[in-house]
């Protein structure tokens, strides 16, 4: 195979065209690596779910210690969309348009039941899924998901992107997304919220 050629398979598959060797292994991880640790959130919340997204990026549980600073304002400076709260059937189209102007690779976590299957608004101006409108990666259940539910599925987002398992679960998705469900893990059941003392 000549040069000529081995440059167009790389054009055409990036690094999945080199043969696997100590050097293009590294190379591979270290990418991986800084795309899990620089998500920049896009702002998109919609409903009461935004309120405890905002909690997850203030002071108590700074978001800022994982490389996600702020959410960003602009589509095009951001790479995670956190669908946080009940999409409308008149939000589709501005949550479509807004993902596809997001860079790639970008990923997508459903925050909360209402984004997730519609919720309790089981109606026709409610999307019953955002997965109907853009592929998602990762769901965190709840109504609404705390700060520890939403910081874990981030996570769970980090570790699928660090061992490139989210591509590969992508491309075999009808969907597109990898569509990960994460346990939550904030406290809340279906018939109470239990509630902690802060000292």
């Amino acid at each position: 195979m000549g040069v000529a050629d081995q440059i167009a398979d790389l054009r055409e598959d990036g690094l999945k065209a080199i043969q696997h060797n100590f050097m293009t292994a590294k190379l591979e991880s270290l990418v991986n690596w800084s795309r899990a640790r620089s998500l920049w959130p896009a702002q998109f919340g919609l409903a009461c779910c935004a309120i405890e997204m905002m909690a997850t990026g203030a002071a108590h549980y700074d978001l800022a210690r994982y490389g996600m600073e702020v959410f960003r304002a602009s589509p095009r400076q951001a790479d995670l969309m956190i669908v946080a709260g009940r999409v409308s059937q008149k939000m589709a189209p501005v949550l479509r348009q807004i993902y596809d102007q997001m860079m790639e690779p970008k990923w997508v976590i459903s925050m909360g039941v209402c984004a997730s299957s519609g919720g309790m608004f089981n109606n026709y101006a409610i999307v019953q899924g955002v997965d109907q409108v853009v592929p998602v990666d990762v769901y965190a259940p709840g109504c609404p998901p705390g700060p520890e539910t939403l910081m874990h599925a981030i996570f769970t987002l980090h570790h699928e992107i660090l061992s490139g398992e989210l591509l590969a679960r992508r491309a075999e998705s009808p969907s597109g997304g990898a569509g990960i469900a994460v346990q939550q893990i904030d406290g809340q059941t279906a018939t109470a919220t239990i509630r902690r003392r802060h000292d």
